[in-house]
């Protein structure tokens, strides 16, 4: 799950990570009041799940409070396109209002887990501002990593050493290393997927300070954290993917025509790379898991078929916990509520296959039954083109 800039500064607060004082506003006259009530001068930052923002416009500095309540009025509402959001851009309807700062460097400091060690790990660079990809990209070796023994945490040696690397001296040093654990530490208390403060900047007067913050969260630990859960913002979120969501399905949407229902994500992979491979793109992921039944099938089926750019769908299911005739029986009667419009290639295998295979052929409704994956793969890309 993600959260907003603001959101993420909020929680990091509570760990002793010091950022700028700063108001959400979504009108321009509460960004007028905000910024006078900070002094006047103030950096305006749309407040998106996206990165590249003041590339896109969405980060502007006004000098006045009547600047401010402008820039406000220029970004609120306005359709944001960065990088991350694709080029249908991203709807503006809060703004952060924030005290200016004099900035002196520009630093980079995030928290992630290394699945290749299977150890969180924090990065720091003195490459702050950019793109981190395009550092790690172009010059790896201005990126200095340090990995986290779960069984002590995070060190103070490490945390210094980290410090050091972003060239801090003296009582910046000092600083550092407390904001460096307080990273961490805010990581691992509210089970993050990636913290990153992204600048970490140095101040004119020597000070620290996260003036731009990002936090994303394990779904699968919200339970632990029902105040985090709270933050999350679905008008931000993909339409489809909040709506399985409320079934308790692993639906993320693609950019493809070819609609995928699979159980288990190993299997969801494979079925995704075997469509590529045929010719085709998939248009989901969509994992409906083991212990599938009838009705979580059938709101499977209504939210693939919901999405406009789906010209096929393949359902590939192998019987292990769940049986092939159960997931039939779901597709069967969630075809008997819509109208389909879309060619369905259908491959069973496993627990109860055959009876899954004569479920659908007595049905009445038009499958396409595929033996094997090779041949289900190439009848899916042959329905798309012929959609086509």
């Amino acid at each position: 799950m993600k959260i907003h800039e603001y959101q993420a500064k909020q929680i990091l607060q509570q760990y002793s990570v010091p950022v700028p004082e700063g108001q959400v506003a979504t009108t321009p006259e509460e960004a007028e009041e905000i910024a006078r009530q900070l002094g006047g001068t103030v950096v305006v930052k749309a407040q998106i799940h996206a990165g590249g923002r003041g590339k896109g416009g969405g980060v502007k500095l006004a000098k006045s409070p009547e600047e401010a309540k402008q820039m406000a009025s220029e970004i609120l509402g306005m359709q944001l396109v960065t990088h991350q959001t694709g080029p249908e851009g991203q709807k503006v309807k809060q703004v952060l209002v924030e005290e200016g700062t004099d900035i002196a460097r520009e630093l980079y400091l995030g928290a992630v887990l290394d699945r290749s060690t299977s150890r969180v790990t924090l990065m720091a660079s003195q490459a702050g501002g950019m793109d981190i990809e395009e550092v790690a990209a172009k010059t790896p070796r201005k990126i200095i990593r340090e990995a986290v023994d779960p069984g002590v945490g995070l060190q103070p040696f490490q945390a210094r050493r980290l410090a050091l690397s972003l060239g801090l001296h003296g009582d910046q040093l000092k600083f550092g290393t407390k904001f460096i654990l307080g990273l961490y530490d805010a990581y691992i208390s509210t089970d993050c997927s990636l913290a990153e403060i992204n600048p970490m900047v140095v101040t004119r007067d020597g000070d620290l300070l996260a003036l731009d913050a990002k936090m994303n969260f394990d779904d699968n630990a919200l339970f632990r954290h029902q105040d985090i859960l709270g933050l999350r913002d679905t008008d931000e979120e993909e339409e489809l993917e909040v709506e399985a969501s409320k079934y308790d399905l692993n639906y993320i949407k693609l950019d493809g025509e070819v609609a995928c229902m699979v159980n288990g994500a190993g299997l969801a992979m494979a079925t995704m790379d075997i469509v590529k491979y045929a010719g085709a793109s998939p248009a989901n992921f969509l994992d409906v898991g083991g212990g599938t039944n009838v009705e979580r099938v059938r709101n499977a089926f209504h939210i693939l078929l919901s999405d406009k750019d789906v010209k096929a769908v393949f359902i590939n299911i192998f019987g292990g916990i769940v049986r092939c005739d159960r997931v039939a029986q779901g597709v069967v009667e969630a075809l008997q509520t819509i109208e389909l419009k879309v060619p369905v290639v259908v491959r069973l295998q496993g627990t109860n296959a055959e009876e899954g295979s004569k479920i659908l052929e007595e049905s009445g409704i038009k499958f396409r039954v595929a033996r094997d994956l090779k041949e289900a793969a190439e009848a899916v890309v042959q329905a798309v083109n012929e959609s086509a």
